[in-house]
């Protein structure tokens, strides 16, 4: 089978030979995920073993986002802590065997849910509510990480993780924006003047969601997976972004449309939100704040793949495709402000 573009077979393939115990040749290879964010490729050897492999995209975007040796020192050391990763098998840094680095970490088994229909195939009603109470523990367990011990206390700063990201989107949305939309102007100076205090810094995975965890035919976490831009900070950020994608049975719509949390069985919002903060201990009293905040984010961060498909850089595409991309935009920022009662 000829390798999929993102591998370079003859060279993939000596090193796999060369760097992981155990594995035959030849490989099957199979796109995973792509897309504007880092390439997965499940990799089969020739004995039926699964490995996955992960690259930067072929088209860079950030470059911090697609740190290969960074996110395989995240995994790597986070298998030694209570929050399920899979295990790191090997990181390449030689650009001349792939065009890019590269690591290498084992298959898990589980069910990556995206849509309703994958919800309503894969798990039962109560394995449903089980991955609402499970998610929301797990993201407690990786809040509760000992940044010391696994080694991960120098990943990135400490303090003023919201202001950092306040300035990293807003001159990210004065790049990359397609029209004025004053509301995301608005949100972001009421932000930066109310910002509040930082308790101590914890990992946050910066793009925690249902479909960015493996879970099993229970609902059980089973793997947290796209750690590309985890960093150090404040973790109710991770609380406020799990919240914002999410919208349970009788939830009204999020501004982020993916449905598959509205199968019944899932949590409602407020059901997930009242987990972390029983699990974690943490105190929310400020949330409609950091809610304000992840709306606002998810509306620069759409703006910003708008933009590129608009531009042609992740291919042609319709116009009525994109219209949910601005829409998306557009009740993001407006969810922000009304939570500031700016709206």
């Amino acid at each position: 089978m000829t390798a999929p573009e993102g591998i370079l077979e003859s060279p993939v393939t000596e090193w796999l030979s060369r760097s992981i115990d155990g594995v035959s040749s030849p490989f099957r290879w199979d796109l995973i995920a792509g897309g504007h964010s880092n390439l997965t490729f499940l990799v089969t050897d020739a004995n039926g073993r699964r490995l996955v492999l992960r690259r930067p995209p072929l088209a860079h975007g950030l470059a911090s986002a697609h740190d290969m040796a960074r996110e395989h020192r995240i995994i790597s050391a986070l298998h030694e802590s209570s929050v399920p990763v899979p295990k790191t098998l090997g990181l390449c840094e030689d650009e001349a065997i792939n065009g890019a680095p590269f690591y290498v970490m084992d298959y898990v088994e589980g069910h990556v849910v995206r849509e309703v229909a994958d919800a309503e195939k894969l798990l039962s009603e109560a394995a449903r509510g089980r991955a609402s109470e499970s998610l929301a523990d797990t993201l407690a367990a990786i809040h509760d990480v000992d940044l010391e011990g696994v080694g991960l206390s120098n990943l990135g700063r400490h303090e003023d993780y919201l202001a950092r990201q306040l300035k990293r989107w807003h001159g990210q949305w004065e790049q990359q924006r397609t029209r004025d939309l004053d509301l995301i102007g608005s949100v972001h100076a009421e932000l930066a003047g109310n910002l509040p205090e930082q308790g101590p810094a914890t990992i946050v995975h910066g793009d925690y969601r249902l479909d960015n965890t493996m879970v099993d035919g229970e609902g059980n976490v089973c793997a947290v997976l796209d750690w590309e831009i985890c960093t150090l900070g404040d973790p109710l950020a991770d609380i406020a972004m799990l919240a914002v994608y999410w919208t349970g049975p009788t939830d009204e719509q999020s501004a982020w449309e993916s449905g598959a949390t509205t199968a019944p069985g899932f949590w409602n919002r407020n059901q997930l939100i009242e987990r972390y903060a029983s699990t974690s201990g943490r105190d929310l009293s400020d949330f409609h704040l950091y809610l304000a905040f992840a709306n606002w984010k998810l509306a620069c961060i759409l703006e910003g793949v708008y933009a590129r498909y608009l531009g042609g850089a992740l291919g042609q595409r319709d116009a009525a495709e994109l219209e949910p991309f601005k829409r998306q935009v557009d009740s993001a920022a407006h969810a922000a402000a009304a939570l500031l009662n700016l709206a």
